[in-house]
């Protein structure tokens, strides 16, 4: 996938017709951003590592890539820019995928896991519980703790974008702000 730079294009290309499915009004409302960055800070880290790799860290959010029932948007903390959030439409709702990638653009071991909704959500709410093949890569590479995760993405149309990591012990959230776009970054690892 290409990013977009005629955003009016996108928008009306993959708008949700007016009876469409919360998952379609979902991936519309990024669609309506595509091509923009939003800078974001952390507004739940529970507990927080030593070593915790986002703390201290420009945060920031890149709607790249918009493609009919799919959406890439890139996440680079500070200079790290090894994570990609994929949203891709299923037959029964959304998937969230965290691609992982090494500077030189290789995948990482853990790279691709995520969720699918169970419910329809709603146009500004969808939640991903960790899918089976999640759990079995994290159980696989040792971090079975993560079995039990469920990531949840929120957007207030012109105001805020949220991505949560929710489990067990953990907490996790970064509020983007819609309302201030901010230049894009470089691409992420692994990007053409």
């Amino acid at each position: 996938m290409r990013p977009l730079h005629l955003l009016g294009l996108a928008a009306a290309a993959l708008a949700a017709p007016a009876s469409a499915a919360p998952a379609d009004e979902f991936l519309a409302a990024l669609v309506g951003i595509c091509g923009q960055a939003f800078a974001g800070r952390i507004t739940a880290n529970v507990p927080v590592a030593p070593d915790d790799p986002f703390v201290g860290q420009r945060l920031l959010m890149h709607v790249r890539e918009c493609a009919p029932g799919a959406v890439r948007v890139p996440f680079h903390v500070g200079d790290d820019r090894s994570r990609t959030w994929v949203l891709t439409r299923t037959a029964d709702g959304l998937r969230l995928a965290h691609d992982h990638r090494h500077a030189d653009g290789t995948p990482d071991v853990l790279t691709m896991y995520g969720g699918d909704t169970l419910d329809p959500g709603s146009a500004t709410r969808q939640a991903f519980p960790a899918n089976a093949g999640s759990k079995a890569l994290f159980e696989r590479e040792g971090r079975a703790v993560s079995t039990g995760n469920t990531w949840t993405l929120e957007i207030d149309p012109g105001r805020r974008f949220s991505y949560r990591l929710a489990r067990t012990g953990r907490e996790f959230q970064v509020d983007f702000d819609l309302t201030r776009p901010v230049d894009p970054p470089p691409a992420p690892w692994g990007a053409n």
